[in-house]
């Protein structure tokens, strides 16, 4: 399967330093507002048939999904240890660096679904990971990634610090075009009024063929 590498340029931060002291400290605190969040949990109604399995890729201590739907396991992978443990949803979590090691710590096929909430633009390795999340996923099963304005700006990439907020969508569909292992992708564009933007790329994994691991 070729996979397309980014630019390295476009993939540079503002602070390169060890990712692991930038999130030592839990933050218990939330990166859209309260209309974009219940927009994000709706599309996740939508989305998600109830008892899938899923996995919150770079988690933290709200997952966001719908409080009244039952899923045979969430798994939440982030970085810090303090705000897995604060988030009720998931069942299981790992403390794992993406941008170290893109390689995930679950076997082929664990999931229907994989997520990732306003957290894309801080992966230096994205191609690699996209590959690694349709590795984990089941054949048909979709990753659901998540976008809005606001990033931490030292430690966002290149390309999500450059581009405006509503081209950054282009990005993330350009990801999963370059990991050879999604059919083609689809945005939702779920931005409330007055609120905060969200945009929301999905894709599907290809079914029958093998997945390699990044």
């Amino acid at each position: 399967m070729s996979r397309d590498p980014m630019p390295p340029h476009q993939l540079a931060r503002e602070d390169e330093s060890d990712d692991a002291l930038f999130y030592a400290g839990p933050r218990l605190v939330t990166h859209i507002d309260d209309a974009t969040i219940a927009a994000l949990t709706q599309v996740y109604r939508e989305r998600l048939r109830p008892s899938s399995a899923v996995l919150d890729l770079m988690s933290s201590w709200i997952s966001h999904l719908p409080e009244a739907v039952t899923y045979s396991r969430v798994a939440g992978l982030g970085m810090n240890r303090a705000e897995l443990e604060a988030n009720p949803r998931l069942d299981d979590f790992a403390v794992h660096d993406l941008n170290a090691t893109p390689s995930l710590p679950y076997p082929d096929e664990s999931f229907d679904a994989v997520l990732n909430a306003v957290s894309v633009q801080y992966l230096t390795r994205p191609v690699e990971v996209f590959a690694e999340v349709a590795r984990v996923l089941r054949p048909g099963g979709e990753h659901l990634v998540a976008v809005s304005h606001r990033v931490f700006p030292t430690k966002a990439i290149a390309l999500f610090r450059t581009l405006p907020p509503d081209e950054r969508p282009g990005v993330v569909a350009a990801y999963f075009r370059r990991s050879g292992a999604f059919e083609e992708p689809t945005l939702l564009d779920r931005s409330p009024p007055g609120a905060d933007p969200l945009w929301v790329v999905c894709a599907v994994r290809r079914g029958g063929g093998e997945v390699r691991r990044a």
